[in-house]
């Protein structure tokens, strides 16, 4: 399976390993952060970016696949499409089956109010049911959320929206109770104490873990509360439209991807739980993301009003797999750094601090496969470094990796690859939206009666976000979400059902003089190769 190149590598490393255990690097100055990140982060490359010429943040510049989007046609026609047929008629809707999104539907029906929940694939089918590492909290009597605050602020590079910090701190705790309570198995010593690790650029360890599927293990206990209490579900249902009334949301339009019927669901609030872009590829990077995460909730509100932030920087996870191919792209926990794991170049050195934060941790790796061609090749042609994930088991004995991290060496079993015994070939992923929507404390967006949680809302995490902050924010925000927006049902009426704001949208577009012939949102990916799309035209 390896090339030579490979295992003469291995043996380097193999070689260096004992000195390495003993060495001790030493975190980055800011200036030396600043400079490593300008030069070799992704976000910093000519080329990137593009300045929007419509829309609320009209004059800013975002991602270039991200702008695409917002540049884009509605797929329906908003003259001729009929909104006076009502399928489903609620008091709080939700966009989005993941944990923020199963999180809101289980408080606002405890508010006393009916709720709907609409996914684009299968209820759980998320980032969410995907995440590994763990999730922070911090409930040691070491630490505290002003300890927690500093560190995500800081991470964030200061950055982040304060008040949006100073939530996701507070009802850190309260959230792991809540989990808990609901069913979660989070990892605990014989005597029921909580285990914590260290996440990169945690000062405390405040990381919270079921082994190394932790997003799993909290997704599929929501997706069985959330079927077990009732709650109105519709699957393979993606939303393609706000419904709006005077800048009001009054519900949204839903395509059956099964039936290929759409759906209009009138709501007084509606909360927004789509996820992230992680399957735009930006930059043609491989994806850690699920395959329904195409953007749908940041193009839909953004043609009906609601302001971003931090649309112009993606989190590209430091250790995606790099080999082999049928697995590239997918995350290698930051767990393993967490638990020792080295970075390791082809001639077996360290060259980073393995628990720096994630930005500077991606940027160090490309630096090392670029500029200072130090990186390995695979036979699939990737480049990466190794992760000495071996060391696992030499620092804290024999078995530690298949009993903290039994996912994570299952999927490399599958491919006769024993992480206890093998490093593992690793590179930068796209992995995360750092931006998003703009929400307060509420989770209220600027457009009233629509909220947003999790991944597709902006401003909590800067323009870094650090590891286990994710879920934390999923559930603190989706909690939120659910119940302001059921106490908000509960005071207004329903509104008018009008799509006036997608036919402004178009005006805009043709008087920016913007030609072409996308329609958003994206909905899925399309990995047909352009001979087979050719081949079918033929057809």
């Amino acid at each position: 399976m390896y090339t030579k190149v490979m295992i003469d590598s291995i043996n380097r490393l193999e070689e260096t390993r004992d000195n390495r255990m003993k060495q001790e690097l030493s975190l980055l100055t800011s200036r030396e952060k600043e400079k490593l990140l300008h030069k070799f982060h992704p976000d910093y490359q000519p080329g990137t970016l593009k300045e929007l010429k419509i829309g609320p943040n009209k004059g800013e510049r975002v991602i270039y696949e991200i702008a695409n989007l917002f540049e884009a046609y509605s797929q329906i026609n908003p003259n001729k499409f009929d909104i006076s047929k009502i399928d489903y008629d609620v008091d709080v809707f939700i966009i989005g089956g993941g944990g923020a999104g199963a999180s809101a539907a289980l408080i606002a029906q405890e508010k006393g109010v009916s709720v709907l929940l609409a996914t684009k694939l299968r209820l759980g089918d998320s980032n969410t049911m995907m995440a590994q590492g763990g999730i922070q909290a911090a409930d040691k009597p070491n630490d505290s959320p002003p300890m927690h605050y500093l560190d995500v602020i800081g991470g964030g590079g200061f950055h982040n929206t304060p008040e949006l910090v100073n939530v996701l701190v507070r009802d850190a705790p309260e959230t792991i109770v809540w989990l808990e309570d609901l069913g979660v198995m989070f990892d605990k010593e014989n005597d029921g104490t909580m285990i914590t690790i260290h996440g990169g650029g945690t000062s405390r360890k405040r990381m919270h873990s079921a082994r190394d599927y932790t997003g799993g293990e909290i997704m599929k206990t929501l997706r069985d509360e959330v079927k077990n209490r009732g709650i109105d579900i519709i699957e393979f249902s993606p939303a393609i439209e706000l419904l709006t009334d005077d800048e009001k949301c009054t519900g949204a339009i839903l395509y059956n991807l099964e039936t290929e019927e759409y759906v209009v669901v009138r709501a007084k609030t509606t909360i927004l739980a789509t996820g992230g872009a992680g399957r735009l590829h930006v930059q043609d990077f491989p994806t850690s993301n699920h395959y329904g995460a195409t953007a749908d909730g940041l193009v839909i509100a953004y043609r009906a009003g609601s302001p971003v932030i931090f649309m112009d920087n993606i989190q590209y996870h430091p250790t995606g797999a790099a080999f082999p191919e049928q697995i590239v792209g997918l995350l290698v926990t930051e767990k393993c750094r967490g638990l020792g794991a080295q970075l390791v170049n082809i001639d077996g050195d360290r060259f980073i601090y393995e628990l720096e934060t994630r930005d500077v941790e991606s940027a160090a790796i490309i630096k090392e496969c670029t500029e200072r061609n130090k990186g390995i090749k695979a036979p699939n042609g990737m480049i990466g470094v190794w992760l000495d994930t071996p060391m696992i088991d030499i620092i804290h004995g024999g078995g530690t990796i298949q009993k903290k991290l039994p996912a994570m060496y299952r999927q490399y079993q599958r491919f006769d690859i024993d992480m206890s015994k093998e490093p593992l070939l690793v590179y930068p992923t796209q992995h995360f939206q750092n931006g998003g929507i703009i929400v307060n404390e509420k989770a209220e967006t600027k457009i009233e009666n629509l909220y947003a949680a999790g991944e597709v809302e902006g401003g909590v995490h800067g323009r870094n976000r650090l590891m286990g902050n994710s879920l934390l924010e999923c559930i603190v925000f989706g909690i939120r979400a659910g119940k302001n927006a059921a106490l908000k049902a509960k005071e207004i009426e329903r509104g008018k059902l009008t799509l006036q704001h997608i036919k402004r949208y178009h005006i805009e577009l043709k008087d920016a003089n913007i030609e072409t012939d996308i329609m958003s949102p994206m909905l899925l990916p399309d990995y047909r190769r352009n001979e087979t799309i050719a081949r079918m035209i033929d057809i």
